[in-house]
């Protein structure tokens, strides 16, 4: 099903967080750019089926696939990178993979064998990775092993690997190792012997490392890298020296530069191409061209974490790079006393998304602030309904509006579960996932940003919704539903006609936002705040333009 995929494996050593996401994903974009079909898979060794139930503060963002799965944030780098639409093959946890092996159990497949961790939950984790390659048509796959090398938790997929490595022949497979080379200023130098002894223990579980990406705060001398190369076993064109960047889009250049590409495409046998990465180098140099300091008040309860809202923080950054802008991101406690202060600081202000009761006044108060001050404003899903909230309370003269879910007893739940949700206890996955179609309406600040079409495809991650009931009280006060459900029954958006810019989605669009091509609510709020950074308001009949 797979005979001419190939398969690189990306495993970390000593620490966390050395950026094996972002090397996996870099690996991507410039395999893509030498026209190999690639497509990437993140293997996570927690016990949750997927980390939608999971804490914010635990596990940063949890970013939603086209198809509607709630996967590891990694899977936002590599669309990022590589402009592929990934799924919910992309994305495999221990979690899952024991689900899936016990429920076979229980059904009688394994014929009452005594199931094991060898040979049922490898073969399971080799199935799924199999999957991935043989169902995106892509001729390679880039798999990262989430954790490091020597983790309990890791230890089921790399044995994985190892077989897989046996199962399609080892011209199919490379082995790349992320590991570090901390300087020390006690003695002025770096030190290699943490790579040493993470490559001596991916060797006791089985796996030789083809090529190893070493993290530093500086560039590799010669003599590192020539000692690197002995020690680890492969050759110094192999030794990919991945020094601190100014900015997360310089590293596919600065990767290239190095010879990543070219020492993976060497193992497999693959012959390509020259790169094109043109769009990366113009990337580049308008990162680099940009003046105009734009201030967005970003307004949640997650924000002493900021990978909670790594996607947002992303496409604002995608935003300003496309008005010649840096964007400056001021993360506000919801529950910040000195909330007003803040804002009034602010050249935008945004509410991302989010769940439970915590915090909601603050955020209906920055609301208030940007719609009453005329300051540029965006929400996001949970930003939105109390966007609606908001209104309803001091627009409308409904007292006391609220969500079903803060305030069951609200006289006015302006933000309700539908009844096809009321029955649903469970929490995971339960939610309406997933890209939906969003109806735009005609002469809305919506549709000009969306370059006039008519309807668009956005994901979602919500379980409440906008109560139909109520929204022709809402409407005859001035709010305009520009975008809904094809039945006209969901709002997907909102926005005011009498503001330099107050729009508010039910969808994540920070999803789709891509640094070369910016989602275009991100593009035309930022250029907004960017108008106001300027002193003075984006003219009316440029929005969208």
């Amino acid at each position: 099903m797979d005979s001419d995929v190939r398969y690189v494996f990306v495993t970390g050593g000593v620490v966390s967080g050395l950026g094996k996401g972002i090397s996996a994903a870099c690996l991507g974009t410039l395999l893509k750019a030498r026209g190999i079909g690639v497509s990437l898979q993140k293997c996570d060794p927690y016990l949750n089926v997927d980390p939608g139930t999971m804490s914010p503060f635990q596990h940063g963002e949890v970013y939603v696939t086209h198809d509607g799965a709630e996967a590891d944030l990694d899977l936002g780098h590599y669309e990022r990178y590589t402009d592929e639409r990934l799924s919910r093959l992309s994305n495999v946890t221990t979690g899952s993979v024991y689900d899936t092996v016990i429920k076979r159990e229980r059904r009688g497949d394994f014929l009452g064998a005594t199931v094991q961790v060898i040979p049922h939950v490898t073969d399971e984790i080799k199935s799924r990775i199999r999957q991935a390659g043989a169902s995106s048509g892509a001729q390679v796959v880039i798999v990262e092993i989430g954790g490091t090398v020597g983790d309990i938790e890791s230890l089921p997929f790399l044995e994985a690997i190892r077989q897989l490595r046996n199962d399609v022949g080892r011209e199919r497979v490379a082995f790349v190792h992320v590991t570090l080379v901390p300087f020390l200023d006690s003695v002025g130098e770096l030190k290699t012997k943490t790579t040493q002894h993470s490559v001596q223990e991916l060797r006791r579980i089985g796996i030789e490392p083809d090529v190893l990406v070493l993290r530093s705060n500086r560039p590799l001398t010669p003599g590192i890298r020539t000692k690197i190369a002995l020690y680890g076993g492969v050759g110094e064109e192999a030794v990919i020296s991945a020094v601190d960047a100014p900015n997360i889009y310089e590293l596919p250049l600065m990767f290239e530069a190095e010879g990543f590409a070219s020492a993976v495409c060497r193992r497999l046998g693959l012959t390509s191409e020259a790169p094109d990465l043109a769009p990366w180098h113009e990337l580049v140099e308008r990162i680099a061209a940009c003046q105009l300091q734009v201030r967005i008040a970003l307004v949640g309860k997650y924000v002493q974490l900021h990978d909670a809202y790594l996607s947002v923080a992303e496409a604002l950054k995608h935003g300003a790079i496309h008005h010649g802008a840096e964007v400056e991101i001021d993360w506000v406690d919801a529950e910040d006393p000195m909330l007003e202060e803040r804002l009034g600081r602010a050249h935008g202000i945004l509410v991302p998304g989010g769940f439970g009761g915590r915090g909601i006044e603050g955020k209906i108060r920055a609301v208030r602030y940007a719609r009453e001050r005329r300051v540029p404003f965006l929400g996001i899903c949970l930003g939105m309904q109390l966007a609606v909230i908001e209104f309803a309370r001091h627009a409308a003269d409904m007292a006391g509006a609220n969500s079903s879910e803060f305030d069951p007893e609200t006289p006015f739940a302006v933000v309700d579960l539908l009844p096809e949700q009321r029955q649903i206890e469970e929490r995971g996955g339960t939610m309406r996932l997933g890209a939906d179609p969003v109806h735009l309406a005609a002469d809305s600040r919506a549709r000009a940003a969306y370059a006039d079409e008519a309807v668009v495809y956005e994901r979602h991650r919500h379980r409440y919704e906008v109560n139909p009931a109520l929204r022709a009280r809402l409407e005859e006060r001035g709010l305009i539903a520009s975008g809904t459900s094809p039945d006209g029954r969901l709002i997907e958006i909102i926005e005011l006609a009498d503001h330099p810019w107050f729009v508010a989605s039910q969808f994540h669009p920070e999803f789709t936002s891509r640094p070369t091509r910016p989602q275009p609510l991100f593009r035309e709020f930022v250029g907004a705040a960017a108008a106001q950074a300027a002193g003075a308001h984006a003219p009316e009949a440029a929005v969208g333009a």
